[in-house]
This record gives structure tokens, sequence and C-alpha cells, in this order.
């Protein structure tokens, strides 16, 4: 986008076109994925924001507003009743998405406006006039091309090209140089080519090239009807034969200047933000890059934290650093680390430890090169560390833990990470960079503060500045844990913390030193195997359409699927027809042409070999393959694994059990040994219900689905066949994740109506879980949030929402939180007594993996027996509830092998 850097010598009004911006930043993202979490799609809000944060730091307008079309018709609509009528339904995946831009402008404090009646470009048209006749400059952007009859000396025209970062600007001469006419002659221009957009009919033969033509020979419209006769040949014949509708078009072409807004453009201004507010909503849509990007790029009405961190920096006498950390003052020590290669992957670099302050409110702290120390010095440093007694706060602190260790380093007596404290606070957010907490909770910059002239007060000697930052980050973190464990205490976070989360720190940091071992034969041999697979179902379809194509290409499997070969049209999408997945297996059912099924096998195939090319590069030179485990990702609790993700590999098919077989005990080590939890979120559903049935069908000794079916059917669980448990079974696992009638008729491949009555029948049996079910929505539109069995909270502010899709998304996370977020705080509850069990016996089996409910360990020889039956009693005391937890054990040289 052309930049104007300079700062406006007289007032300027930017005015937006709310929905064609938003209509275009929804379709140039459309493929990108953009949703959150929890479901909402993001890409015209995404688009919307981020080009509107690009406009308002290069165009530093003095006042704004955002101009929204109305759903009722308009005048145009009452002269033309076909106006616009060609025009697409609202897209699904856009529904909603103009709310959510609304509250985003309610955040920025920016006004936007509509008006029954009329469209978005007649307020533009309106308010550039007044705000023309008032001595401003006028910024207008849309992608509306009708607006450029509104450019003149003042008003000036940002146009979106491809996109909504791709734009041109137009003043009166680029209008010229662009079509050949000015811009008051635009609308006639627009008049005799009609508008397909707007179904505004065009005349038969005649084109832009024609038009423009005729406009600028004759001068306006007017004129040419006047001398009508002039115009010789068919096109002649043609004009004068459709010259009502080319007048009738011109009165529609024609913006309205004169809007009855009581908006005074004046008083058009962007307000003072509430910084929380903008957090709040920005975590929400998982926007932290744009927020990021909102704060560096535009001032606000509100002061920005002008305070940094005020810390001496000392150093110890040689020698000395034992005395100087003993005579700390008492309190919470600050702990900084910065690693050679990042955390977790390479050896300590330096570390900062910022103490608490002394009598005279002195904050004083060391930076230290472990490397560089003499041996008392180290000594002390060693010990101070690995004290239990001594307490200290770090921000994420497995990584500098890894990074510790890769040292020779241990680290305890850890009684806050402000990274998981923030987590448990805001557990909707994605990430958690200390710069961003400390302004939010403590109103402070992550710098040392700086004296009245803005330099650094306390850093005189240009050698300290290595230890300048990381001094400053372990003081920040010092007094960001306090404020953090103030705001948790209240919402009885502090225990779930304190006993659960910080001490999983070390066990998950255990886990990914020790990895796993792979078979990197097998893996290549698979590798080589999916390749094989994918290159016989290229030449399989090149076979079947005769011809080459590109087998990943939308736009030619398009061209195929539906034009050459005729197959059924899929959902319509904005490229065309969609060829994903669910529509390739639609046209596999419909038709008897082969094409689709080879297209899904080479989906599949492409994805499997992806993911064991993945797992190859992944082997360390220690021949094991090392995860790495994220605490602070999911919303639930849940643990999630990166580099691989090993929670992506499928367990159900063939394919993902032979991967499976490519990991493997170590060396050292007799076996393999998984456990995992049986049907736990459906036991934590009978917990949480209360539901009498539900619980004696887990105490009945048959097996659970059978047993519901049964209940359910009114049948004897041996008469209960395949199909009805399959029903059961959905239905079972549907519910706890807020399944509707018509997400059951969809799995079960059945009418809604049907489903709907399954649903009616199950409800008649199980009826503590739809009273359970309804109660918990009620109770967290109530409270704002839900809780788990251990009291970790997830906030959902859209239960109230106007919104009606994120209301009912909020509903469904309502639904599934309290149950899949107990299963995650259970399977870590599990992981720590494990983990204590094995050290408390003296036993060397180890915990390698977590993979959603299930734990892998490596058995050492003649321990077995021992691990087996430790690993069975403390995951099943990991919490009571009111049916049994069920662990399931196996054992075998490999993790496919100890599969049960």
């Amino acid at each position: 986008m052309p930049k104007k850097e300079t700062t406006p010598s007289r007032p300027r009004l930017l005015l937006l076109d709310g929905h064609s911006l938003a209509y275009r930043a929804f379709y140039a993202l459309k493929d990108a994925g953009l949703t959150t979490t929890d479901g909402q799609h993001t890409e015209a809000v995404y688009g919307f924001t981020s080009m509107l944060i690009n406009v308002l730091r290069d165009e530093k307008p003095t006042h704004v507003a955002v101009c929204f079309d109305r759903s009722e018709p308009t005048f145009r609509h009452e002269s033309y009743q076909q106006y616009k009528a060609n025009r697409q339904e609202t897209p699904e995946d856009f529904r909603g998405q103009v709310s959510l831009i609304f509250e985003v402008l309610d955040a920025l404090r920016l006004p936007y406006l509509s008006l029954p009646g009329y469209e978005a470009d007649d307020l533009i048209a309106t308010l550039a006039h007044r705000a023309s006749a008032e001595g401003m400059d006028v910024l207008i952007v849309t992608g509306d091309r009708d607006a450029l009859q509104l450019v003149d000396d003042r008003v000036t025209l940002l146009m979106t090209r491809r996109g909504i970062s791709d734009m041109t600007r137009f003043d009166p001469p680029a209008v010229v140089e662009k079509y050949g006419l000015t811009p008051v002659q635009y609308p006639d221009f627009a008049a005799l080519r009609g508008d397909p957009s707007d179904n505004l009919p065009s005349i038969p033969g005649v084109g832009e090239k024609t038009a423009a033509k005729w406009v600028r020979e004759f001068g306006s419209l007017t004129a040419l009807v006047d001398r009508v006769d002039e115009v010789k040949g068919k096109v002649g014949d043609r004009l004068r034969e459709h010259l009502a509708q080319v007048i009738h078009n011109r009165q529609l072409t024609e913006l309205r200047r004169d809007v009855p807004l009581e908006a005074e453009v004046t008083a058009l201004t962007m307000g003072r933000w509430d910084r929380d507010e903008i957090h709040k909503l920005f975590d929400s849509l998982q926007f932290r890059v744009l927020r990021d990007r909102l704060y560096q790029s535009i001032g606000t009405a509100e002061p920005e934290a002008e305070a940094g961190f005020e810390v001496e920096l000392v150093e110890p006498a040689e020698g000395g650093l034992g005395d100087w950390l003993a005579g700390a003052p008492a309190g919470r020590v600050g702990l900084a680390v910065r690693c050679a290669h990042g955390s977790g992957t390479g050896s300590v670099e330096s570390l900062a430890v910022a103490l608490p302050p002394d009598a005279e409110g002195r904050r004083r702290a060391a930076h230290l090169d472990p490397a560089a120390l003499g041996e008392a010095d180290d000594a002390a440093l060693r010990r101070w560390l690995a004290d239990e007694s001594v307490p200290k706060a770090v921000h994420d602190v497995k990584g500098p833990l890894l990074s510790l260790w890769a040292h020779g380093l241990d680290l305890r007596g850890v009684t806050c990470d402000t990274a998981l404290a923030a987590y448990l606070a805001m557990p909707g957010q994605r990430s958690f960079p200390l710069d961003d907490l400390v302004l939010r909770y403590l109103q402070r910059e992550l710098r040392a503060e700086t004296d009245a002239g803005g330099q650094a007060a306390l850093f005189d000697d240009p050698a300290d500045n290595a230890g300048e930052e990381l001094a400053v980050r372990a003081e920040a973190v010092r007094e960001l844990a306090d404020a953090l464990e103030a705001y948790l205490e209240p919402r009885g976070g502090i225990r779930l913390l304190r006993e659960v989360e910080l001490p999983l720190v070390r066990v998950l940091a255990e886990l990914e030193r020790a990895g796993i071992a792979a078979d990197r034969d097998h893996l290549t041999g698979l590798e080589a195997e999916f390749g094989a697979a994918v290159k016989q179902a290229v030449e399989e379809a090149h076979r079947v359409v005769g011809e080459q194509f590109n087998l990943g290409s939308p736009k030619q499997l398009q061209e195929i699927l539906f034009v050459r070969l005729g197959l059924p049209k899929t959902k319509k999408i904005k490229t065309g027809y969609t060829t994903d997945a669910d529509a390739l297996a639609t046209l596999a059912t419909q038709t008897d042409n082969e094409l689709p099924t080879i297209l899904l096998r080479h989906r599949d195939q492409t994805k499997l070999r992806t993911t064991v090319e993945g797992l190859i590069k992944e082997i360390a030179d220690d021949g094991r393959i090392h995860t790495t485990y994220n605490q602070i990702i999911a919303a639930t609790g849940r643990l999630s694994s990166e580099k691989p993700n090993l929670q992506n590999i499928p367990i159900r098919t063939g394919e993902g059990r032979r991967i499976r077989e490519g990991f493997v005990v170590g060396e050292g080590f007799d076996c393999l040994l998984t456990a995992d939890y049986s049907q736990i979120e459906l036991r934590i559903m009978a917990h949480l219900s209360g539901d009498a049935s539900l619980i004696a069908a887990f105490e009945s000794g048959h097996d659970f689905h059978q047993a519901t079916a049964a209940r359910v059917f009114d049948l004897p669980p041996e008469q209960v066949d395949g199909g009805l448990r399959a029903r059961i079974k959905a239905m079972n696992y549907g519910l706890a994740y807020g399944l509707s009638d018509f997400g059951l008729s969809g799995q079960l491949g059945i009418p809604v109506a049907e489903a709907r009555a399954l649903k009616d029948e199950y409800f008649q049996e199980f009826g503590g879980v739809r009273d359970y079910l309804g109660a918990i929505v009620t109770q967290a539109r109530h409270d704002g949030y839900t809780e788990t069995i251990l009291g970790r909270r997830r906030y959902l502010p859209d239960l109230t929402s106007d919104n009606r899709q994120r209301r009912e998304m909020a509903e469904r996370m309502a639904l599934n939180a309290p149950i899949q977020g107990s299963a995650a705080d259970i399977i870590k509850v599990a992981m720590l007594n494990v983990h204590r069990a094995l050290r408390d016996q003296g036993l060397r089996s180890r915990m390698l993996l977590q993979v959603h409910d299930e734990l892998v360990f490596e058995v050492a020889p003649g321990e077995v027996e021992q691990v087996r039956e430790l690993v069975v009693r403390e995951m099943g005391a990991a919490y009571r509830l009111r049916v049994p937890l069920d662990v399931s054990v196996g054992v075998g040289r490999t993790w496919q092998d100890a599969g049960h």
C-alpha cells in the first residue's frame, strides 16, 4: 500500500467501507485456515483488522469512521427489485464475523455507522461531502469502484485490488490515467457498462471500452442521450433500444450525498483505549501478532507505560558469590537464563539473579557466566540453584531447566513459573511473552528504568549491556510472579499451579531428555513404501483421466472432476467447487468413477509419507526421538507435543500401527509398557452427572457401549448387535462434545429426525446426563467460566454474545471443557504419582511419553511386573470418581506390540 508518512497539515477524515473490506478479507484469506482453537473462523476479522492497523499507521488520520451496509432493503431495491438479486448467499464461515469486527472497533474506540434504507457507499459519500465543506481532507478505503465518483481535490480513494493489502491510490489525475475519464464522468460510464455485481444490466455487445469512448466523446451521459442518434451502427441501435435501462442504471449508480445522518464529522474521532479490553478480545481471537503490531504502530489515547524496572547490577567479589546469595533479603528470587542455542537446546550462556528489595528498597541483581566462575563460586551457584528452600521465580521454566541440565546444573525451589501462572489466568491465550505480561499486570515496560534525559540510569559501563537485559528480565519475573499469584488466588488457581502444573514441568523435562528409541531402518522402509504408494496413485489417476495432471492442484481437479468427467457438483466455494476429502468421499459413493477413491488414497499415502519423513528427521544422534511437550497451549489443560507431534500418529489404521512399530525399546532396557485409561471421559461424565443408570452401566461388567445400548433399546446385552452399539457409542462420546442432532445424523448416516429420536431415547434412560448438560451451560453462562474437578477454569464470555454462532460455539465448549479438562487433570496427576513412585522404589524403569490418555514406559530388566503393578495402582488412584478408573496395560518390544 502506498504510504504517506507526513502528518496532515489539516484534519483528515478516514472513511472505510466495512462490508466491502470484510468480504475481500474473507476471500483473500479463505484458504489460510484462520480459525481459533475453538473453531471460530476469523479470516474476515483478521484481514480487516490487519488492514485497519496498516491504514491508521500509514495515513495518520485525525478523524475516522467505518460504514456498514444493513440487511434491510434500500431505496435502490424499491426502485429496482432485481438490485443485487444475483448475489450469492452469505458463506456460512463468514456469518458472525462482521459482529466480531464490531467488537474490534468497539475495543479500539472507533466509530462505525449504518442506516436503514442506505448502503455504506451512501454514508461515505455523505460524510465525505460534509467533511469537504468543513475544510477537511478525506481518504476513502473500499473495494467498490462506484466510490471513484467521489474523488476530487479534497477526496482521495484507496481501492483494494487483490486481497486487502494491495491498494491503489486515486486522486483526480490517477482516475483519468486509469480510466480515461474524470471522477464526475465515472457514474455515466458505469451506467453504460452495467454492473454484474449489483445485477445492473449491460447493453448487449457494449463493453467497457465502448462505454468509456462514448463518455469521452460526448462528455456526459446527458449529452449522449441528447445526441443518441449520432451513434452509428449496431451498437447505436442497441444503445437506443436500452436507453431507458441505461438512464435507470445511472440513477442507481449515483451515490447519495444527503443521507440524514445525525453524526457530525468533527465528532468522528478515535477514543481512549482500554488496554485490558483489547487484550481480552485479541486473546479470544488469538491475534497476538496483530495486537503487537497495533501497539507498535499506533499510539493510543491512553498513556503508554512509562516506567521500566529499577535494578542495580552488582558484581559479587571473586569467591564471594556464596556469601552474596546467602545474604539475600528474605523473599522470592527472580531468575533468568540465556542459552547458547535457545532454551533446552544448548548449554547456559549466562544467567541473572534478581534479589528481593533490601531494607532500603534497593533491588540488586547479578549477571553470571557459569563457565567463567572460579571453583568456589561455581560450587556456590550449584548449591544455590539446587536448594529447594530458596524460592525462585522463572519464566517458562522447562527450557531453562533443560539448558541447565545440559550444563551439569540442576534447578529446584521454583515456586512460580510466570508463563504457567499466566496460562492458568488466561487459558484462551496461546502465547505468553514476558514483555506482554509485565505490561498487562505491572503496567511497566520490559527495560531498565531511565533518567530524566532518557538515558539508562544504572548501567554506565557499555560492558554491562550484556547483563542489563537479563537482569531486567530476572527482576521483572520476580515482581510479575507476585502479581500473577495475587490474580490467581481468588480464582482458585494457586493450588493447581503449585501442586500440579509446576511439579509436572520437571517430569516433562525428563521425558523430553529421555526421548524414545527409533528404528531408523523400519521407518526408512515405510517412507519408501508410502512414497511408492503415492507414485502408484498418481499413475492410476493419470491412467483414468488419460493425461498427466497435478493431483495437488484444486484448480486442475475441479476441471477434471466436474468438467471433463462431469461428476456431480460439490459444495460451491469461491474458486469453484470443493475437492476436499469429504467431497471426494461423497463422490466416491455417488458415482462409479474410480478417480475420487484414487485421490483419497493419494492424500492418505502422502500424509503418511510426510509423517514418517518428519519422524526420521527428528531422530537425534543418540538414536532416539525427543519430542517437545507444550504445557501452555490447550485451553482445556491437555498437553500437546511438537517436533515431532506424536499425538498426530493414527492409531486406528493399519498404517498408523506400522508407524508405531518404528518406536522401540532402547538399549539396556527389556521392553516398552503402555498404560491408558479406558473410556475416561465417559467415566468423568458419569461422575459429574451422577446419573445412576450410567454408573450402573459401568458397574454391569458388560462392554460399556453394549450395556448403555441395552438400556436405551431395552434389550438383553447379548442381543445388542454391532449397529446398535455403534449408534450408542457415537451418542456416548458425542454428548461430551456438544453433538447436535445434525452432527449425530452425519456421524451415523441417518436422517436428522431419526438422530433426534435416538437422542430422546437416550435421555429417557439417562436423564441425569441430560440435566447435567443443561445445568453446566446455565451455570457457565452465570459464572462466565467452567471448572474441572481440580478447579481449572475456562473462561467463556461468548456464552452471552449476541452473535449466535459464537454463542453456540461457547455452549459446546462449556459442555466439553469440564470433561476434557478433568481428563487432562487426572492424567497429569497420574504422571506425577507414577514418576514419584518409580523414584521412591528405586526402579530404573522410566516414563517416556504421554499421548492423550496413554503413558509409555521403558522397563529395565527384571522390573516389568513391579512396573505393571505400580502403574495400574498409581494411575487408578489419581482421582476418586464415582466409578473406578480402569487402566489397561500392554507390554512389547515396540510401541505397537505394547498396545492393548
